[in-house]
């Protein structure tokens, strides 16, 4: 599926320091058999992804959630979001966290790599924006196709470590790995002045 919804915001030509903060897969209900590792370290990300988001929001840089359609090609937006927050819903409390505003962009995706058969190949050149920042989940699925997509499209990557997650630390660790080693991936946690240091570090 290779669009965005009817209540997508207006795309702004001017993005400062062309950084982009990509959401992946946490509009979730993780309902499904072997979720509950995952749910749990989703709900801790959300609580630092909910913090570093403000942090974002100061450079004025677009937010841009890439989320799974779970197999409902008529889905969209707002059904994504209401499917998750059903009172029966596992992920229930993360979205709450960690719900899209009405300013961020939302991109839904088929498969793992969020740049494939979606906009985001399109939207992210209309932003501006040529550096990542990647959260979400799982580090070692669709964290790690977003990221080597990004990579063969020569976007600057920060994968922070303490913003991904899975359902196994230790494979979380190896796609880390792979990013920062074979990517080029920054890979420092989270912070204000981790960020600024990073737009530093990284000019366009």
């Amino acid at each position: 599926m290779s669009q965005t919804t009817e209540d997508t915001p207006a795309i702004s030509q001017t993005v400062p320091g062309g950084v982009g903060l990509l959401i992946v897969d946490m509009i979730n209900d993780f309902d499904f058999e072997g979720a509950e590792p995952l749910r749990g370290a989703a709900l801790a990300l959300a609580r630092r992804l909910t913090r570093f988001r403000t942090a974002v929001d100061v450079f004025g840089a677009p937010v841009i959630y890439v989320n799974d359609n779970f197999g409902h090609w008529r889905s969209e937006r707002s059904r994504i979001v209401e499917h998750v927050r059903r009172q029966d819903s596992p992920g229930r409390e993360i979205v709450h966290l960690i719900e899209p505003r009405e300013s961020d962009f939302f991109v839904i995706k088929p498969r793992f790599s969020g740049f494939y058969a979606t906009n985001l190949q399109v939207l992210l050149p209309r932003l501006g924006v040529d550096r990542l920042i990647l959260t979400g989940v799982a580090t070692d699925i669709c964290v790690l196709f977003t990221a080597a997509d990004a990579y063969m499209r020569e976007y600057r990557l920060w994968v922070p470590e303490d913003l991904v997650a899975s359902d196994d630390p230790q494979r979380s660790a190896w796609a880390l790995d792979i990013m920062r080693n074979s990517m080029g991936a920054h890979t420092a946690p989270s912070s204000a002045d981790a960020l600024a240091d990073w737009l530093k570090a990284s000019p366009r």
